[in-house]
């Protein structure tokens, strides 16, 4: 089965990927968690707003050179899109974070933002990040696809493609890292990927965490010593939550360091998983932050240049066995 998609919203996906038909994306729409990284490593209680811009405009300016596209937010990222190499962009439609006060990570919109000011702005896609679980209360998980389809239906008035970010939480309230939710995340992923891969939703690319706990895999380099599934029951893992969408979709990198996300994408390769590439943060200037804040902008653009380049090169090589969308759209190569 394949989704039929509409000039705006082909467009819009080839602007982000590479010929292949794979969207190797770097990742820079953090705000409230890279304010406080910032302001952690400076020892201060806050930062300017015009840290959080100089930061994304050299992450920007140095990675693209070796990225498809890359996702800003248009709160302090507006600057750094004009520095990306002539490459896709993709905007972040979602206020940051979720009020911790109110049960169930309700998500909001950005207040002075719509799908089609973001695309005036220059947005060949939008992107929204939705806490969600399978799990949750139905009439919250009610309200949260009530609030998906109406940005689906928003992207479809405007015919640009929307990628949806799900990102999975514990309604025990365990922690998301210990063992008890690492062996109830293969659910949380798969149930999500399911639900908002049907048509009524207007999802183009579903944005997805791997379905697996890395360091509860025995067999790994990164396996600590617990264990939640071997490394077989891990690879099914990866295939199952693939079969339960015929959307393409693509894997996050969710703070994990650079070696870890590399090792993981090496897993959903040997599972056999048709993803469809990354939309890679963290994993490739997370380490930079301390010297952009205890050394200034020169010495993070020499980091930058060296380190950072060889993080998203590393995950450039672990793309090779990514696939293409285009069969999942109904396209071949010679039909884009």
């Amino acid at each position: 089965m394949s989704t039929k998609l509409t000039p705006g919203k082909l467009e819009g996906l080839k602007a982000v990927s590479d010929k292949r038909g794979v969207i190797a994306a770097a990742a820079m729409d953090q705000r409230g968690s890279l304010r406080k990284s910032l302001a952690k490593e400076k020892g201060v209680a806050d930062v300017p707003d015009s840290a959080l811009e100089e930061f994304k405009e050299l992450v920007t300016d140095t990675l693209t050179k070796h990225a498809s596209a890359i996702l800003l937010d248009p709160e302090f990222g507006l600057p750094a899109a004009k520095k990306r190499n002539g490459k896709g962009l993709l905007l972040a439609y979602e206020k940051t974070g979720y009020d911790a006060a109110t049960p169930g990570r309700l998500p909001d919109l950005l207040d002075v933002w719509s799908v089609r000011r973001l695309k005036e702005a220059g947005a060949d896609c939008i992107k929204i990040l939705l806490y969600y679980t399978p799990f949750e209360k139905s009439h919250i998980n009610d309200l949260k696809q009530a609030w998906v389809e109406r940005i689906g239906d928003e992207c479809r008035a405007h015919d640009i493609p929307f990628f949806l970010e799900t990102v999975g939480y514990d309604v025990h309230g365990d922690s998301e890292k210990s063992l008890a939710y690492a062996k109830r995340k293969p659910e949380v992923v798969t149930g999500s990927m399911e639900e908002f891969g049907k048509e009524r939703y207007g999802v183009d690319v579903l944005k997805v965490e791997v379905p697996i706990q890395m360091e509860y895999v025995a067999g790994t380099k990164t396996f600590k010593g617990e264990q939640a599934y071997t490394r077989a029951e891990a690879l099914e893992h990866f295939r199952i939550a693939a079969s339960s969408t015929h959307k393409p979709f693509i894997y996050l990198s969710a703070g994990v360091s650079n070696p870890v996300f590399i090792e993981t994408l090496e897993l959903a390769a040997e599972s056999g998983t048709t993803f469809n590439g990354v939309l890679c943060g963290r994993a490739t200037w997370a380490d930079g932050v301390s010297i952009y804040a205890k050394h200034g902008a020169g010495a993070f653009q020499e980091w930058l240049n060296t380190t950072g380049v060889e993080n998203i090169e590393n995950v450039n090589k672990a793309l090779k066995s990514a696939s293409s969308w285009f069969e999942k759209v109904g396209l071949t190569p010679a039909t884009v």
